[in-house]
C-alpha cells in the first residue's frame, strides 16, 4: 500500500480521517519559529503552539515519527525528517502548512541533526550510523551543495555562526569542531578544524604531539621515544593515540555550544574549573545563551543563573530557582523573552525589564498518558489519566484543557459509564477510584474502594452501564455494580485460569444480562483460554446469595464457560450478535472470527469462521465501537484500522502513530462514533481524530442505534447524579509518590479526619471477607479446637519428658533432636534431605579431588616429568654446605635446530673471514723467509698480551668452563639484529652446556655420595657388632638421603603420612581380607612342630660351628661339688677345682685379647668411616666452588642476553618509529598532492572567471564613455543634465538585525542573506522606477528621448549590480586560493619538520648501533664500608698484636711494589716495541716521500725565475726593488680608484634626477594608455560587429604561442647550459687527471 502526502489517512471506500488535534510535550526539541510561535516534535506530529494566543497547530509526518527538527525564523519554515530507512527531509512553510521541498541524501538510517543557516537557504544535516556525514543544502534548489564524512565522531549538537554562515560548529561530550564552508565560484567545500580539549591544568597539546621529536635523548638506554612507538603502532592509529595518565585527562564538554560576541566558541567547560564551593558543587550544565554582556546558564539543580563574564573572571549577578532539572533554554527572536525546558518537557518564559519571575506556558505531566476515554453521552469532552495519577479532561473539538485533578497515586486503568458521570480509575496499589464528572470543570473524587493489593490492570462497563467489571494482575476479576444508588457494591469475584489480556462485554438493549469475555495468557500446550461469564441484573440484588463468605462466585450464578483456541490470541472482542468472538493473532498476522458454540454444546475449541490479514504487525488490540459495528485494531505500527464487523474489510486506515514508540497503546471510540482517542505507549501523543469523510450508511447505522440508547441513558443519568450531588468528596490516605515539586494541584478538596472507621478502610475487601469467614469458623469450630488443644498439650509434655531422658543417655545413645518429630512425613524429608546433602557433599568432593589430582597431574608434568634433570641437591656429611644442581628440560627440536644453523653459520662466517684475510694480507715477496720467522717470534708476545686483552672484552668467565667459545661474536662487532639474536642463541647454548657438565659432575659426586653410604652402611654392621659384643651402649651415626637429595620421595605418599582413616571400597575390602587370611596361613605353618630345629636347638646350643665371636659368650661351668662347702671336698676335687679355675683364667684372658682386638678394630673402623666421609665433604666443598664460578657465570652471560635484548627492542622500536614517520609523510605527501590539484583547478577557475569579469567591466566602461555618443544631437548643457542624472543612484535602507548579546549584526556584502539582497534589489528597482517617472524629466527634453535615457540608465545600473556580484564572487574565488595556497604551506612544513625527524632518528639509530653497550670484566678491588658499620659482637674474636699485622702488611705491600714495578717494565718494553713499530712506518713513509721528491725532481719545471734565482747574485736587493716599484703602482692605482668613484657618484646622481623625469613622463604615457586601450576596446567592439577575422581571441591565442615557443627555447637553452658545464668540469677533471704535476704550479 502506497502513503500519499496529504492531510488525515488513507481513504478506503470514500471514508477518511482528519487530525482533529494533538496533545504532547517537548522532550527532545523545542524552537522558536516566530517570535511568538514555539514549535515541537511529538510522535509522529509537529505541534506549533502560539504562546499568546495559547493556540496550537498541527502537522503530520506521514512516514512515522519526527527525527530531527529545524526552523528558520526569516522565511519562517520548518524543516524535519522521518524515522526510515533512507530517511527524507521535509521543509513546510508556516503557517500555511505547505510542503517546499522534499531532500533525498545519502543517509541510509536517520538524521541525528538539522540546523538553517540564520538567515539563508542553506541547512546542515548530520546523519550519524553508518555515515557520520555532515551535508549543505541548498533548500530552495533542492540540491546537496557539499558534504564530508568523519568516520567514528558521534555529535550531539550542531549550530551555525549566526553573523557568518560559513562556520559551522558540531560538538560532542569530548569533540568541538568547527568546520569552515568554503566557496569557489558555485563549489562549496567543507573543512573541519577540531578545537583540542584542554587537560585538567589548564593546558592544551599540540596537534602532532608525541610523533615529531620530543629533544629527549638518553645517552645509557638510547633515545626517548613516544609511547605509541613503544606500543608498537603505526600509522593512523599512532598519531591519533594519546597516552591515557591518571593525573592528566582531558575536561569533558557537555556538548551545549554557543557563539559568543566575538565570534568565538563558548562552551561550559571553563565554568567547572572555578568558584566550585560557591557555585556548582558537581551540578551539570545543560545549556547556555547569551544575551548582550550576561551569560545565561542552567542545568540539573533546576537554577537558572546570569553570568558577567569578564575576560576570565566570572560573576553570577541573578539566579532564579525553576525547581525541576533543566534540558535547554534559548531567546525568542527579538530577544523579549527567555524560554526554559526541563526535563519532563514543561516550558516557562522569563520576560527582561519585568519582576525576575518565571511563567508557566506548558506544564507537563510527570508520565505518559495510561488510559483515555470519552464523557458517554457528552460528546464535547474526553478524558486522559497518566500513569502518575493526573486526570484530564478535554474539549473533543479542539483538544482544549478543560481541568485536570491529581489522584496522587499510580493509575493502571480507567473506564467511563455510559449510563452516569461516573469514571472508574484503577490503580497498582489495588483501589478502585469513582469520579464524578457531571461538572467538567470541577471533577470530583466520590468514592474509593480498596480491593486487594494487586494492580487493578482492567476497568470495564457494560453497555447498559449496569456493571463494573474489575480485573486484577492476581488473576481475580471482580464484579461491581455501576449505580450509585447501589454505592457501587461489590457482588463477589471469581478467579480465571490466567493472567488476563482484556476484557469484553456485550449486553443488548432491554437485556436482563451481560455477557463477560475474560481473556487469559496462552497456557504451556499455546493454547488461548477464553472465559465466559453471564451475569444477570437479579445478582446486584441478590448479591448474598450468589457469593460465599469469602466473597467468590458461585458457578451457577455467573453461568461460566470456558473455550480454547489452537491460535495464540493477544486481544479478543464479544460481537453484539451472532454469537462471535473476534481475536488477534500474536504469531502470525491475521485478525479472526470464532463461532461461539451453544450453551448446551460440549465443543470446548473454538472453530475459525473467517480469517483475513491484519495488515499490522507486531501484538495488538481489538476495539469495537458502542453500537458495535466497528471494529478497530490498533498494534505496534502505530496504524488504526477501522474494519465492517460484517465482512471484516477495513474502511479507513490512519497513521497516528509509530513503531518507533511501540505503536499505540489504547485507543477510544466516543458515543455517537465521530471522535477517536488514541495514545501513544511511549512517544507521549495523545491524538483525536475526526471524520473527514464517510459513507452514510455507517453514519445511519450509528444514529438508528443512539436514538434507542439515549433516551434511557438520560433517565438513568439524572436519577444517578442526584445521587452524586449527595456524596461527599474522598480522599486517599496512601504512601504518595508525591514529595516531588513538579506535581501542582489545581483543585483542593476538603480534608477528612481519620478515624478508626478510616482506619478499618486501608484493609481491601478480599482481607475482610476472608476475616468474617474466619470468624465464622471459629465460632463453630471452638469446641473441636479446644479438644485438639487439649491432645496437643498432652503430646508436648510426653515429648518433652523424653528428651530429658535422651539428653541423659551417653553420646552413642542420644538421639537427634529432629527424631523426636511426630510428623512421618517431616521425617522423611528431613532423611531425604540429609541424603541429598550427603550426595551433595560426596559429589563435591569427589570433584574436588578430582580437580585436585587433575592440578597434582599438569603440576608433575609441567615441573617434573619434563625436566631432563630434576632438580636436587647434595649436603655434606660434617657441616651445613648444602650444593644444588640446575633443573634443566630437554631442549625442543626447534631449539636444536636453530642452534645447529647457527653453529653452521658461525663456522661459515670464520671460514669467510680468514680466507678474505688471506687474500687481502699477502706477505710482500722481498722478505725472506728468515724474515718472516722472526716476525713470528716477535709477534708471539703481542698476541698472548692480546688474548689477555680479549679476556677482558670478552664479558665473562665462560671461557674457563667451556673449552670452545671461539663461535661467539666479539661485543665491538654486534651491530646487525641477525647478529645479536645469533649472539643470544650461542649464549644460550653456552649456559645449557655449563649447566650439563656441572649436573655431570654433580651427578657423579652424588653417586659416589651413594656409595660412601652404603659403605659407611656395611661399616657400620661391623661396628654395631663391635659395640654389641663389648657392650659399650654407643651410638652408631648413620648417615642417610634426605628429602632434597632423593626428591622422588616427596611424590610417593607412605602410610605413616595419612593421619585420616582409609575408607576403602568393597572390592579392597575384599582384597584385604584374603592377603591376611594368607598370611594368616603362612604363621601357622612357621610354627608346626619341627624336629630337626628342636634339636639343634637342644643339643649344640642352635649354632653348628663355634665362632671366635661367641668367647665373649662363652662359660665355664663350675663342678657340681662348688655347692658343698670347701671343708668337704676331696683332693681329686680340689684338682678339679684348680684346673677349672685355670681354664676360667686362660678365658678370662682370651676375652681380654678379644676386646683388645675388637676395640682396635672399631677405632679402625671409626676412622675410616670419618675420612671417608671428610673427603667426601672436601671433594663437595670443591664442587660448591664450581657452582659459585657457574652461577656467576651465568648471570654474567644472562646480562649479556638482557643487553642484547634490549638492544633488539630498541631497534624494533627505532623501527616502528621510523615507519610510523615514513607513514605519516607518505600521507602527507599524498595530502600534498591533493592540495596541489586543489591550487591548481582553484587557480583554472580564478583565471577563467577574472577574464570573464574583466570583460563585464570594460563594457561597463563602454556603455558609460558611449553615453555621449548616444545623446550627441542634444545641446551641450541637456547632455551634462542627463549625465549628471545618469550618475545619480537611488538611496538604499541599510539592514541591522538585532541579535541580543550578539549585537547588531551587520552583514558583509558577501555575507549578506540572499532574501536581503533580493529585498535590496527590489527597492532598488522600485527606486529607479520613481526616478523613471516623466515627472522628472528635464525640460526641453522629448519623451522618446527620456525613454531611452531611462533604458539606457536602467541598463547601466543592472551592468553595476552584475559587477559588484562578479566582484564579490571574484573576491571569495581569491580567498579561497590563498587558503589552499596556505595549506599547502602547512603540508610542505609539515612534510620537512618530519623529514628532519627521520634525518634524525635514522642518525640516533646509526649512533646506537654502532655504539654497542659492552660488558667488561674488572679486577676486584678494595671494598670500603661504611663507618657505622662497626663490630660489636667479639665472642668469636682473637687478640693479635700489631706489629704482626703491620710486617705483614709491608711484605704485602712490598710485593705488590714489585708487581707495579715488572707490570711498569712489561709496559715500557710494549710501549718499546710500539715506538720501534712506529718508527719503522716512519722511516718507510720518509723513504716513500724522498723517492716521490726524486720522481718530482725529474719532472720539475724549470722556469726563468729559477734560472734567475741561481744566476744573480743580488737576488734579494733586485726583489726589494721590484716590491718598492709594486707599491708605487698600487698608491697609483688608489688615487685612480678615488676619481673613478667621484665621477661613478656624479653620474649616478646625474641618472636620479633622469629617472624621476623617465618616472613622471611613464605616469603620462599610462594615463594615455587607459585612453587608449579604451579606443581598443572600442575598436574591438568595432570589429566584432563587422565581423572582422582579427579578433581578441586570435591575437590572444597568437600572442601565447608565442609565449610559450619563448619559454620552450628558454628550458633548452637552460638544459645545454647545464649539459655545457658539466662537461667542462668533466674536461677540467680529465685535464688534471692527465697532468697532476700541474696543480702545485
Amino acid at each position: 500500500m502506497s502513503l500519499k502526502d496529504r492531510e488525515g489517512s488513507d481513504n478506503f471506500q470514500n471514508a477518511a480521517l482528519s487530525v482533529r488535534w494533538v496533545q504532547g510535550f517537548p522532550v527532545k526539541y523545542l524552537a522558536f519559529i516566530n517570535n511568538s510561535t514555539i514549535c515541537y516534535p511529538c510522535g509522529n506530529f509537529l505541534i506549533f503552539l502560539n504562546i499568546e494566543k495559547e493556540r496550537k497547530t498541527v502537522l503530520q509526518c506521514m512516514n512515522g515519527k519526527v527525527g530531527a527538527v529545524a526552523t528558520n525564523i526569516p522565511y519562517e519554515v520548518v524543516a524535519f525528517s522521518d524515522r526510515k530507512l533512507k530517511p527524507s527531509i521535509y521543509i513546510y512553510n508556516f503557517p500555511a502548512l505547505t510542503k517546499r521541498a522534499k531532500l533525498k541524501g545519502y543517509a541510509q538510517l536517520d538524521y541525528t541533526l538539522l540546523e538553517f543557516n540564520r538567515s539563508g537557504i542553506y541547512l546542515a544535516s548530520y546523519s550519524s550510523i553508518p555515515e557520520h556525514e555532515v551535508t549543505l543544502w541548498n533548500w530552495e534548489a533542492k540540491v546537496i551543495l557539499c558534504r564530508k564524512s568523519q568516520p567514528g565522531v558521534e555529535i550531539k549538537q550542531m549550530t551555525f555562526n549566526p553573523k557568518n554562515w560559513r562556520q559551522l560548529c558540531l560538538s560532542s561530550e569530548n569533540y568541538i569542531a568547527v568546520w569552515n564552508i568554503e566557496k569557489c565560484d558555485n563549489d562549496h567545500y567543507l573543512k573541519p578544524k577540531q578545537i583540542n580539549m584542554p587537560s585538567e591544568d589548564g593546558t592544551f597539546a599540540k596537534e602532532y604531539e608525541g610523533l615529531l621529536s620530543q629533544d629527549i635523548k638518553d645517552p645509557t638506554y638510547g633515545p626517548v621515544l613516544p609511547v605509541a612507538a613503544i606500543a608498537g603502532l603505526v600509522g593512523l592509529e599512532a598519531e591519533k593515540f594519546k597516552e591515557k595518565l591518571g593525573t592528566e585527562r582531558l575536561l569533558e564538554c557537555l556538548f551545549r555550544v554557543t557563539w559568543a560576541p566575538l565570534s568565538m566558541i563558548a562552551s561550559d567547560e571553563n565554568l567547572h574549573k572555578e568558584d566550585e564551593e560557591n557555585y556548582y558543587k558537581g551540578n551539570r550544565i545543560n545549556s547556555m545563551a547569551v544575551y548582550k554582556e550576561k551569560v545565561f546558564i542552567a542545568g540539573e539543580d533546576g537554577i537558572l543563573r546570569s553570568l558577567i563574564i569578564k575576560e576570565s573572571n566570572y560573576t553570577i549577578k541573578d539566579q532564579i530557582d525553576v525547581q525541576s532539572p533543566v534540558e535547554s533554554i534559548f531567546f525568542s527572536p527579538d530577544f523579549k523573552q527567555l524560554l526554559i525546558q526541563t526535563e519532563k518537557g514543561s516550558i516557562f518564559s522569563y520576560v527582561f525589564e519585568e519582576n525576575k519571575s518565571i511563567q508557566t506556558i506548558l506544564e507537563a505531566s510527570s508520565s505518559n498518558v495510561q488510559a483515555t476515554d470519552f464523557i458517554t453521552s457528552e460528546n464535547q469532552y474526553c478524558m486522559s489519566v497518566t500513569f502518575s495519577g493526573e486526570f484530564y479532561i478535554w474539549m473533543a473539538e479542539d483538544g482544549f484543557p478543560i481541568s485536570k485533578l491529581c489522584l496522587k497515586t499510580k493509575v493502571s486503568a480507567m473506564a467511563c459509564c455510559p449510563a452516569s458521570f461516573s469514571v472508574a480509575v484503577g490503580t497498582t496499589t489495588g483501589r478502585l477510584l469513582i469520579i464524578n464528572v457531571y461538572d467538567v470543570k470541577n471533577p470530583r473524587l466520590v468514592h474509593n474502594i480498596f480491593l486487594t493489593n494487586a494492580s487493578l490492570q482492567h476497568t470495564h462497563y457494560d453497555q447498559n452501564g449496569m456493571f463494573l467489571i474489575i480485573g486484577a494482575s492476581d488473576r481475580n476479576v471482580f464484579i461491581l455494580s455501576a449505580k450509585a444508588s447501589e454505592i457501587f457494591k461489590i457482588i463477589g469475584f471469581t478467579e480465571v485460569c490466567g493472567d488476563i489480556l482484556q476484557i469484553s462485554t456485550v449486553s443488548l438493549w432491554n437485556a436482563q444480562e451481560s455477557q463477560v469475555m475474560i481473556l487469559t495468557e496462552p497456557s504451556e500446550d499455546k493454547k488461548t483460554r477464553i472465559e465466559i461469564l453471564i451475569l444477570k441484573e437479579a445478582i446486584i440484588t441478590e448479591s448474598d446469595m450468589c457469593s460465599d463468605e469469602r466473597g467468590r462466585l458461585k458457578d451457577e450464578f455467573i453461568l461460566r464457560r470456558i473455550y480454547e483456541t489452537n491460535q495464540i490470541l493477544c486481544s479478543a472482542v464479544l460481537g453484539f450478535h451472532d454469537n462471535k468472538l473476534y481475536g488477534f493473532c500474536s504469531n502470525e498476522p491475521y485478525i479472526c472470527a470464532f463461532e461461539i458454540p451453544e450453551k448446551k454444546s460440549n465443543n470446548m475449541v473454538l472453530k475459525i469462521q473467517n480469517k483475513i490479514p491484519s495488515k499490522h504487525y507486531g501484538t495488538g488490540m481489538l476495539y469495537l465501537s458502542f453500537h458495535g459495528q466497528w471494529l478497530a485494531s490498533v498494534a505496534k505500527d502505530g496504524i488504526l484500522s477501522i474494519r465492517d464487523i460484517k465482512n471484516l474489510e477495513p474502511f479507513v486506515r490512519s497513521r497516528c502513530h509509530s513503531y518507533h514508540g511501540q505503536g499505540i497503546k489504547s485507543m477510544a471510540f466516543s458515543f455517537d462514533g465521530q471522535f477517536i482517542l488514541l495514545n501513544g505507549k511511549e512517544d507521549g501523543a495523545l491524538v483525536c481524530l475526526k471524520w473527514k469523510t464517510i459513507m452514510a450508511i455507517l453514519v445511519h447505522e450509528c444514529i438508528e442505534y443512539l436514538e434507542i440508547y439515549l433516551p434511557s441513558f438520560y433517565k438513568s443519568i439524572e436519577e444517578e447524579e442526584k445521587l452524586f450531588n449527595k456524596m461527599k468528596d474522598s480522599q486517599i490516605f496512601l504512601d504518595s509518590l508525591y514529595g516531588q515539586s513538579g506535581y501542582h494541584k489545581k483543585y483542593s478538596f476538603p480534608e477528612v479526619e481519620i478515624s478508626d472507621e478510616t482506619y478499618e478502610a486501608e484493609i481491601t475487601w478480599l482481607q475482610k471477607k476472608n476475616r468474617e469467614a474466619i470468624r465464622k469458623e471459629v465460632k463453630i469450630f471452638t469446641e473441636k479446637k479446644k479438644q485438639l488443644k487439649d491432645g496437643i498439650k498432652s503430646l508436648t509434655k510426653t515429648i518433652q519428658d523424653m528428651l530429658r531422658e535422651n539428653e541423659l543417655a551417653s553420646d552413642i545413645a542420644q538421639l537427634e533432636q529432629k527424631e523426636f518429630s511426630l510428623d512421618v512425613e517431616e521425617i522423611q524429608r528431613l532423611y531425604d534431605e540429609r541424603e541429598e546433602e550427603l550426595e551433595k557433599l560426596k559429589k563435591e568432593a569427589e570433584m574436588e579431588n578430582l580437580a585436585k589430582r587433575f592440578l597434582c597431574y599438569i603440576l608433575t608434568e609441567e615441573c617434573w616429568n619434563s625436566m631432563k634433570t630434576k632438580g636436587q641437591s647434595i649436603k655434606s656429611f660434617h657441616n651445613r654446605l648444602e650444593v644444588k644442581n640446575f633443573p634443566m628440560k630437554e631442549r625442543t627440536r626447534e631449539e636444536l635446530e636453530e642452534v645447529e644453523r647457527v653453529f653452521q653459520l658461525r663456522k661459515i662466517e670464520i671460514a669467510e673471514y680468514k680466507l678474505r684475510k688471506e687474500i687481502a694480507e699477502v706477505l710482500p715477496t722481498a722478505l725472506t723467509k728468515h724474515e718472516v720467522e722472526e716476525e713470528e717470534e716477535e709477534e708471539e708476545e703481542p698476541k698472548i698480551r692480546d688474548s689477555s686483552l680479549l679476556k677482558y672484552l670478552f664479558g665473562s668467565l665462560s671461557y674457563e668452563l667451556i673449552e670452545d667459545t671461539s663461535l661467539l661474536y666479539s661485543q665491538l662487532e654486534l651491530h646487525t639484529r641477525e647478529e645479536k639474536i645469533n649472539q643470544i642463541v650461542l649464549l644460550k647454548d653456552i649456559i645449557y652446556n655449563i649447566k650439563t657438565n656441572f649436573n655431570k659432575e654433580f651427578t657423579t659426586i652424588y653417586l659416589q655420595k651413594i656409595l660412601e653410604i652404603e659403605r659407611v652402611t656395611e661399616r657400620n654392621v661391623n661396628i654395631g657388632r663391635i659395640i654389641e659384643d663389648l657392650e659399650l651402649g654407643e651410638k652408631i651415626w648413620q648417615p642417610e638421603l634426605e628429602i632434597c637429595e632423593n626428591p622422588e620421595r616427596i611424590l610417593a605418599v607412605e602410610d605413616h603420612e595419612i593421619k585420616v582413616e582409609r575408607i576403602l571400597t568393597p572390592w579392597e575390602k575384599e582384597q584385604a581380607a584374603i592377603a591376611e587370611a594368607l598370611e594368616l596361613e603362612r604363621l601357622l605353618l612357621l610354627q608346626a612342630d619341627d624336629a630337626r630345629q628342636r634339636a639343634l636347638m637342644d643339643m649344640m646350643g642352635g649354632v653348628l660351628q663355634v665362632r671366635k665371636e661367641d668367647i665373649l659368650k662363652m662359660e665355664i661351668p663350675p663342678p657340681a661339688f662348688t655347692l658343698k662347702p670347701e671343708t668337704v671336698w676331696t683332693e681329686d676335687e680340689k684338682k678339679q677345682f684348680k684346673e677349672y679355675e685355670k681354664k676360667v683364667k686362660d678365658l678370662n684372658e682370651e676375652r681380654e685379647k678379644y676386646k683388645k682386638s675388637l676395640d682396635t678394630e672399631l677405632k679402625k673402623l671409626q676412622n675410616s668411616v670419618n675420612e671417608a666421609t671428610q673427603t667426601f665433604d672436601t671433594i663437595l666443598k670443591r664442587l660448591f666452588g664450581k657452582r659459585v664460578k657457574c652461577d656467576m657465570v651465568i648471570k654474567q652471560e644472562e646480562l649479556k642476553i638482557a643487553i642484547l635484548t634490549f638492544s633488539l627492542l630498541l631497534d624494533e622500536e627505532l623501527l616502528t618509529r621510523e615507519l610510523e614517520l615514513n607513514g605519516f609523510l607518505e600521507r602527507k605527501n599524498s595530502e600534498r598532492i591533493h592540495t596541489y590539484d586543489n591550487i591548481y583547478e582553484a587557480r583554472e577557475k580564478l583565471d577563467a572567471f577574472r577574464e570573464t569579469y574583466d570583460i563585464l567591466i570594460a563594457e561597463d566602461k563602454v556603455l558609460e564613455r558611449g553615453f555621449k555618443k548616444e545623446f550627441s544631437e542634444l545641446p551641450t548643457s541637456m547632455v551634462e543634465t542627463l549625465y549628471k542624472m545618469f550618475k545619480r543612484r537611488p538611496r538604499q535602507t541599510k539592514h541591522k538585525q538585532s541579535d541580543g548579546g550578539l549585537g547588531p549584526i551587520h552583514f558583509a556584502d558577501g555575507q549578506k542573506p540572499i532574501y536581503i539582497q533580493q529585498e535590496n534589489l527590489t527597492q532598488l528597482m522600485n527606486a529607479m522606477e520613481e526616478l523613471d517617472n516623466p515627472t522628472n524629466m528635464p525640460e526641453g527634453l522629448e519623451l522618446p528621448v527620456w525613454n531611452n535615457f531611462c533604458a539606457l540608465r536602467r541598463s547601466k545600473m543592472e551592468n553595476e549590480q552584475k559587477v559588484k556580484q562578479k566582484a564579490l564572487i571574484l573576491l571569495e574565488m581569491q580567498t579561497f586560493l590563498r587558503k589552499r595556497t596556505e595549506d599547502d604551506d602547512k603540508v610542505q612544513s609539515d612534510i620537512e619538520k618530519c623529514l628532519q625527524e627521520i634525518l634524525l632518528l635514522q642518525e640516533e639509530k646509526m649512533n646506537y648501533q654502532l655504539n654497542s653497550t659492552i660488558q667488561i670484566l674488572l679486577t676486584q678491588g678494595q671494598v670500603e664500608l661504611d663507618n657505622f658499620h662497626f663490630v660489636l659482637d667479639f665472642t668469636d674474636s682473637i687478640l693479635i698484636n700489631r706489629v704482626l699485622i703491620e710486617e705483614v702488611n709491608a711484605i704485602v705491600r712490598t710485593q705488590g711494589q714489585k708487581k707495579v714495578a715488572s707490570m711498569i717494565e712489561s709496559k715500557n718494553v710494549h710501549n718499546g716495541i710500539i715506538q720501534i713499530e712506529w718508527e719503522h712506518k716512519k722511516m718507510e713513509m720518509e723513504m716513500e716521500d724522498l723517492n716521490q721528491k726524486a720522481w718530482d725532481i725529474q719532472i720539475l719545471f724549470f722556469s726563468k725565475d729559477r734560472q734567475k734565482f741561481l744566476k744573480e747574485p743580488n737576488y734579494e736587493i733586485l726583489i726589494g726593488h721590484e716590491i718598492y716599484m709594486m707599491e708605487q703602482n698600487l698608491a697609483n692605482m688608489e688615487k685612480t680608484h678615488k676619481k673613478e668613484v667621484d665621477s661613478f657618484k656624479k653620474l649616478l646622481k646625474e641618472l636620479g634626477k633622469y629617472s624621476n623625469k623617465k618616472d613622471a613622463a611613464n605616469f603620462t604615457l599610462s594615463c594615455e594608455l587607459q585612453n587608449e586601450m579604451v579606443t581598443v576596446c572600442e575598436r574591438k567592439e568595432i570589429c566584432k560587429s563587422l565581423g572582422s577575422q582579427l579578433t581578441c581571441e586570435s591575437i590572444a591565442k597568437e600572442r601565447y604561442d608565442a609565449m610559450l615557443q619563448q619559454q620552450k627555447l628558454i628550458d633548452i637553452s637552460k638544459i645545454q647550459a647545464e649539459q655545457i658545464s658539466i662537461l667542462q668540469a668533466e674536461v677540467e677533471r680529465l685535464r688534471m687527471k692527465t697532468f697532476p704535476a700541474l696543480i702545485q704550479m
